[in-house]
């Protein structure tokens, strides 16, 4: 049997997590002198609330090596005998490399995997590997399949501001825009060759940001295809709600998920972020 894990960053809804038995190994939010288990001791609602209100910014810390590797042994425990890893982009955090030193601790074949990126890029392919896995395929079969995704993989990102990116330091190509500009709106990507944050463009205001956000991200995808889209937001439920709801009747996608993003990536995009993340399957 295979055992499919991920960690929290992956934004993948609780029904789903719940459905494939996917394991998740929780990255830590850091706040002031409190440590949280992400998604576990706090939610991503109760999160932006505070981020909104809170003059304290929060950091995170990646799970550890301990973290994996009791994740391992706990399936090993319930009859699992391989078990494939995916993380958050290693060009963001060392959770890949967390991930790779606890799979040398355990007796057993474990398979690391950098999904290069975040939130539903590192979620889509968990959900690929978890159906592949549920249809009998072997871990090469579910490892190519893996592949196949990342590749096909679009993901857009709109801020309300430059500045929670900048203080994250998680800016990446996009620092060319820091000096006198926290004030417009960005729009990044991520390059899921590199697995970093690329700048695209900026906009005064939210409408012509998230207009440019949704023709860059379809011009992406092969719209022949069956789609595959998230949509996400940092505490902006009715924005990505109706962003939601013009995709589903402008290109009526085979799987549409709406959730919100989670503590990690928030604290890099801030509250009122919207994104874009999905790819096409034959």
């Amino acid at each position: 049997m295979i055992g499919i894990v991920t960690d929290s960053t992956c934004d993948i809804p609780e029904n789903l997590i719940n459905q494939y038995g996917i394991t998740i190994v929780p990255q830590y939010i850091i706040w002031g002198d409190e440590q949280y288990k992400d998604r576990f001791d706090l939610t991503s609602l109760e999160f932006y609330q505070r981020l909104e209100t809170d003059n304290v910014r929060p950091t995170t810390s990646q799970a550890s090596v301990n973290d994996f590797k009791k994740a391992y042994e706990d399936l090993k425990l319930k009859g699992i005998t391989e078990i494939i890893v995916l993380t958050v982009s290693s060009a963001m955090s060392g959770t890949f490399q967390m991930a790779k030193n606890a799979a040398k601790l355990v007796d057993f074949p474990v398979t690391v995997v950098d999904s290069k990126g975040p939130t539903m890029t590192l979620g889509w392919q968990v959900l690929v590997a978890a159906r592949a896995n549920e249809m009998g395929n072997d871990v090469k079969t579910i490892l190519e399949k893996i592949d196949q995704v990342r590749k096909r993989l679009v993901q857009f990102v709109a801020m309300d501001t430059l500045e929670y990116l900048h203080q994250g330091g998680r800016i990446g190509g996009a620092v060319k825009w820091v000096g006198g500009l926290l004030h417009v709106k960005p729009l990044i990507s991520i390059n899921h060759e590199t697995g970093l944050v690329e700048p695209v463009s900026l906009a005064r205001t939210h409408k012509a940001l998230v207009e440019n956000m949704y023709k860059k991200f379809f011009e992406k995808l092969d719209l022949t295809k069956k789609l595959h889209i998230a949509v996400l937001h940092g505490n902006a439920l009715d924005k990505a709600e109706e962003l939601a709801q013009r995709i589903q009747d402008e290109f009526n996608p085979v799987e549409l998920i709406l959730n919100i993003t989670g503590p990690v990536l928030g604290i890099n995009t801030g509250p009122g972020a919207l994104a874009l993340c999905g790819y096409y399957e034959d």
